[in-house]
């Protein structure tokens, strides 16, 4: 069965870095990777925790103290010019005022005669230098007229090979000239750094590396900062071995007494140690951390602030990889982090809360010892006046849960800490005005472009049916990096994070100190502490559910009723708890609370305000997917309120709303293919498909959803078919097109977004899988098989993903196509067996799994071609679970068709192949996989011997085969028992757990 695609919405908060919340990335109320699981398009109600969502993971390397105060003191000087910025070459071109009328004489050859002399005897000349200045100064010129003028006269400089030594001579030496101009060169020049630095000439190179050192100590912080940053982008150009003096120069001049060259060659090297970690403790450098770390220790108990800080954030970049000189200082750095704990400074004190955790999480063993006077510290610290020192101090308590330890050391603090975290969750006055927290209707106003971020699409995984749970489709989950998340992970965000960990950590015991709480926060007449008990409501919904359920019958009406609250904010996270316990609701008699949430959120999701309408939105989709069929009574009226958000919606609303309707119709499914139904659904979304272009973005989440639409209606869908399907082949062939363009010309085109071409295939997927048979025509009238050929070729996984779901797809709906083309898709078949692409090997292995079953002994030829891979990814250790069962109902099918072939190496894979199959539900594909596995085991019954009790199990997790099935097992468990004998079946069935004896003897008489 083809699963939908693997695309999880994402839940209410994400935190940056590498761990995530709720143990998993599916959203709040699945447990992990369920895959009928949705993305949403932008759907956490993250705005209602502090600040735009957080689409991704943070990257591994930390903002630093120098990095945050660089940004904001160039951000305080050139943001009204660098709005020009993304006009500029890969040199940063600037932008001279200068009149046509009156264009400026052309610049002489800077150094005119002979070539480079040695760095050490280079002076610029005086009329270039000028040019050069005024090039400079004018470059915040609002007159865009000139730009064009500006960007010849740079590419003009950038031929002569001496320029970057004006830009670094400005930078250093011209002291008179204002901060701003002598920083802005010092970026331009890194910028050619970063784009060309390998063709400088030597001598050029000399002179910028000579000039940054000599001038480390400038007396302008800013100019500190700007050098500092030079010097990290040279030396992360591989000029760390070039480049031999650097590191003892600037260690040597950390010793110095003056302020300025200490503090800027102690800047330089904090960039060092964030951007060249792994090298600086590695052999090819000769490992000069061991004189490096302990270097830095010193500066710990520095008279300045600022230098101390510096030495916290240096050694703090080699914690995570545990460099080998800090794990040989490690009780040193230990003991000096303890010295600084109560230091003035909130930046050294949110270092050492970074260290701790940091330290938390690596060297556990070392701080154990000192774990309460820890935990006392963090519980002051998350409490600390300044917000960057409690956001970092409460970070503690999200690594602490993921300890061991965690519940042995801090049960008896909790007491302590559930105040701290709680109050941590209240909106604070900036976020509120940030948040525009008092617009209660703003529907009206269309969305700017930053409120939309870019969505990516995910391609379909194949997935299978299982009995009692949800298949854990969580090891192919992406972290998608996003720089723009450090700004949006606050206080309000991690203590609601911590809670939900604890939560999941201490269950129900969590709930004594909680819930006193609760019931004051929950009907507090202050909006701002009601909606912050609503948020702590839901972020123990998944830890405490067991210890909730006596309070949800009254919990539960206050919640639907907070969904009309007075408040924009209130009614938006009501919305978000709401869909956390979606699961409970939808446990009990539907008039109870099912049908009066549904109500209350879809006359939320035409809310006045676009907040309220997100996450409306959002909860619907989720207590669709838990609602399922329970939904079908009221299709008519979800209908009438989805199809009215169409004309209300604005843009960013809009592409939620498609996903609410795709999610709408992987629950209900074929329940949607009524003419009531489609007459009020499909107008909408094809004048939405009519009034998209071929290179929207938009398309994603609309193909998407009129991919789920497709498989609802079946036949239903065939009047809005053919347009569609012509569409979907155009955008693959456009796509297609455009890549060989860019790959024999990439200096003339553009690479195209092959994101086009992936929603273009899924959505072909879906209409073979929801039209079968009758797709036919339309594959025939079309060269889609050539195109997929293509396809299943292309370097991109993603794309590779789809093609095979829609080979398999195709391969079920209309084999006639697909036979001809089987000689030249086997072999790429074959070579994508590979589990490092998971999706990719997933959907590889269905589709020669459904090619199998149309081949039938025809497949012959090609079973040495898969079968060596298939044994091995079966027996891989830590293969995903979803892919271990393709891969066992593949093998079964092959065994099946050619049994002959695929028998001799039963041995080698029965006893992962009966493990992997033994929860899946009873379904076609189990069953021919089980043919397959008793043919085999005919052909070669030895290969089963050793591992038969495995076998035995496999066949008890049958619920009702089908007759000719249970006779093939009958006769395979009597023949082993006739076989052995009486005797030895006895002492052998005595190994059974009771279950299996059970059902072993009640349904096969063994």
């Amino acid at each position: 069965m083809l699963g939908k695609r693997d695309t999880r919405r994402t839940g209410w908060l994400e935190r940056p870095k590498k761990r995530q919340l709720f143990g998993h990335v599916t959203g709040p109320r699945l447990s992990p990777g369920y895959p009928s699981a949705r993305a949403r398009v932008k759907v956490e109600p993250s705005d209602w925790l502090g600040g735009t969502s957080l689409n991704g993971v943070r990257e591994p390397r930390r903002l630093t103290y120098g990095r945050v105060f660089l940004f904001f003191f160039l951000s305080f000087f050139f943001f009204f010019f660098f709005f020009f910025f993304f006009k500029f070459s890969l040199f940063g071109s600037l932008l001279p005022r200068e009149s046509p009328e009156k264009p400026q004489r052309e610049l002489p050859p800077l150094l005119p005669g002979a070539g480079l002399p040695c760095a050490m005897d280079w002076q610029p000349d005086e009329q270039g230098l000028q040019q050069v200045l005024q090039l400079l100064k004018d470059s915040q010129s609002p007159n865009t007229a000139t730009q064009r003028i500006v960007q010849d006269k740079l590419k003009q400089l950038n031929q002569f090979p001496d320029f970057n030594n004006y830009l670094i001579f400005v930078l250093t030496r011209l002291k008179s000239e204002d901060e701003p101009t002598r920083s802005l060169s010092g970026l331009i020049l890194k910028n050619n750094v970063k784009a060309h630095y390998q063709s400088f000439p030597p001598p050029v190179a000399d002179f910028i590396k000579q000039e940054c050192l000599n001038n480390i100590g400038d007396a302008s912080s800013l100019i500190r900062a700007t050098i500092g940053i030079l010097i990290t982008t040279i030396a992360s150009k591989g000029e760390l071995q070039m480049w031999p003096e650097l590191l003892p120069q600037l260690c040597n001049l950390l010793n110095s007494e003056d302020y300025n060259t200490c503090e800027g060659a102690f800047g330089a090297l904090q960039k060092i140690c964030e951007d060249s970690s792994e090298l600086l403790d590695s052999d090819a450098l000769n490992r000069p951390l061991n004189i490096m770390i302990p270097k830095f220790l010193q500066f710990f108990k520095h008279c300045s602030p600022k230098i101390r800080s510096h030495a916290i954030a240096c050694v703090n970049q080699f914690i995570m990889d545990r460099a080998q000189a800090l794990m040989d200082n490690i009780d040193t750095f230990i003991e000096h982090l303890f010295a600084l704990a109560v230091d003035d400074d909130p930046e050294v004190r949110k270092n050492v809360c970074r260290a701790l955790v940091m330290l938390l999480e690596v060297r556990i063993d070392r701080l154990i010892p000192h774990m309460h006077s820890i935990i006392q510290y963090m519980l002051q610290r998350t409490q600390d006046h300044d917000e960057n020192v409690a956001l970092e101090a409460c970070e503690f308590w999200l690594t602490l849960a993921e300890q061991p330890i965690c519940k042995e050391v801090l049960a008896s603090h909790l007491v302590q800490l559930i105040p701290i975290l709680v109050n941590g969750m209240k909106y604070s006055e900036i976020d509120i005005i940030l948040l525009k927290g008092d617009v209660e209707e703003d529907e009206a106003v269309p969305d700017s472009e930053q409120d939309i971020k870019p969505r990516f699409h995910k391609s379909r995984t194949v997935t299978l049916p299982h009995e009692a749970e949800r298949p854990d489709g969580s090891e192919d989950a992406e972290d998608d990096d996003d720089d723009d998340a450090l700004s949006d992970w606050n206080l309000r965000k991690c203590s609601a994070a911590a809670l939900d960990v604890l939560a999941n950590v201490f269950r129900e015991e969590l709930l004594p100190h909680l819930l006193p709480l609760l019931k004051g926060l929950l009907f507090h007449p202050e909006w701002v502490v009601k909606e912050s008990g609503i948020l702590v409501l839901g972020a123990i919904a998944e830890g405490c559910m067991q210890g909730m359920v006596p309070y949800l019958p009254e919990l539960i009406p206050h919640l639907i009723q907070c969904l009309s609250d007075k408040k924009a904010l209130v009614r938006s996270i009501a919305c978000w708890t709401l869909s956390r316990y979606a699961h409970w609701v939808v446990s009990q008699p539907p008039d109870m609370h099912l049908k009066p949430l549904m109500t209350e959120l879809l006359k939320r999701i035409l809310d006045g305000n676009k907040r309220v309408q997100e996450a409306a939105c959002s909860a619907f989709a989720t207590l669709e997917e838990e609602a399922c069929t329970e939904l079908v009574p009221y299709l008519s009226y979800i209908l009438d309120t989805l199809v009215f958000a169409f004309g209300k919606y604005q843009h960013k609303n809009l592409l939620i709303l498609y996903d609410a309707i795709g999610t709408l119709a992987d629950s209900v499914g074929h329940h949607l293919n009524q003419p009531e139904y489609i007459q009020k659904l499909m107008p909408p979304l094809i004048q939405k498909w009519n009034e998209l272009k071929d290179e929207d973005k938009d398309l994603f989440p609309l193909l998407e959803c009129l991919s789920s639409v497709a498989t609802a209606l079946q036949s239903g869908f065939l009047p809005y078919c053919e347009p569609v399907y012509q569409r979907c082949v155009t955008l693959v062939q456009k796509t297609l097109a455009q890549a060989m363009m860019y790959t024999q010309h990439p200096e003339q085109y553009e690479a195209p977004d092959k994101d086009f071409m992936i929603v273009a295939l899924d959505l072909l997927s879906g209409l073979a899988e929801g039209l079968g048979g009758h797709v036919e025509q339309l594959v025939a009238r079309s060269n889609i098989m050539t195109l997929l050929f293509q396809c299943m070729q292309d370097s991109m996984p993603e794309v590779r993903q789809s093609s095979f779901a829609l080979l398999g797809d195709l391969t079920k709906a209309c084999f006639i196509h697909v036979k001809p083309c089987i000689a030249e898709f086997m072999p790429i078949l074959g070579t994508n067996l590979n589990p490092e692409f998971i999706s990719v090997c997933n959907n590889a292995t269905w589709a020669i799994g459904e090619i199998c079953m149309q081949m039938g002994a025809e497949m012959q030829p090609y079973v040495q071609m898969v079968l060596n891979n298939l044994v091995e990814i079966i027996n891989r250790p830590n293969t995903p679970k979803t892919l271990l069962e393709n891969t066992a109902i593949t093998i079964g099918r092959l065994g099946y068709v050619c049994p002959q072939e695929v028998a001799p190496m039963l041995q080698q894979f029965i006893r992962p192949w009966c493990t992997s199959l033994r929860n899946i539900r009873d379904n076609e594909e189990k069953d021919s996989a089980f043919r397959g596995i008793c043919m085999m085991i005919g052909v070669n019954p030895g290969g089963v011997v050793q591992d038969f009790i495995f076998f035995c199990d496999a066949v008890a997790s049958w619920v009702s085969p089908k007759d000719d099935l249970r006779d093939m097992f009958y006769k395979i468990l009597h023949g082993f028992k006739d076989q052995v004998g009486e005797d030895n079946w006895q002492q052998f069935s005595e190994q059974f757990p009771p279950l299996l004896k059970e059902r072993l003897a009640a349904f096969y008489g063994v």
